[in-house]
């Protein structure tokens, strides 16, 4: 299925918006009540719309600190990597791990109450991880700028 604009012009607001009403995203997008309902559920069964989530603000729930840790693994064979993505699933502190290219193997994105919190979470989960070779941390001073949507 392809994007037109008025499904593009629906997915850059329901991004910015996921509670909004269908009658006040049909007036944003120009579309009926109807015709904005059955597009929405169109790009809901193809897969565009993955989930509708409620974005909690870090602070708010003790959680201010983020962390990026680079990774390196002993190895790249497949059961290596497999094994460290099957682990690093499980630890609830990783909020991404993405397998990269270039002088680390994975960089996860760890969230923490503080660098004793972050102390605990390194301990118990991270030197844990099968396969690592090398971790390299670096703390978040000040998010200046972060989305979740996707440029359309």
């Amino acid at each position: 299925m392809q994007l037109d604009d008025t499904d593009r012009r629906l997915l850059r607001v329901l991004q910015k918006e996921g509670r909004i009403s269908n009658a006040d995203l049909s007036e944003r997008v120009n579309l009926s009540p109807s015709a904005c309902h059955r597009r929405v559920a169109r790009l809901e069964r193809e897969g565009f719309i993955r989930d509708y989530v409620a974005l909690l603000d870090p602070r708010k729930v003790d959680l201010p600190t983020t962390v990026f840790v680079e990774i390196t693994l002993s190895g790249q064979a497949d059961e290596v990597l497999e094994a460290f993505e099957k682990a690093v699933a499980r630890v609830p502190d990783v909020l991404e791990c993405h397998l990269m290219a270039g002088s680390a193997d994975y960089l996860l994105k760890i969230v923490a109450e503080d660098s004793e919190d972050f102390a605990r979470i390194h301990r118990q989960h991270l030197t844990r991880l099968p396969g690592v070779a090398r971790m390299q941390s670096s703390f978040a001073l000040r998010t200046v700028f972060k989305t979740t949507a996707l440029p359309l």
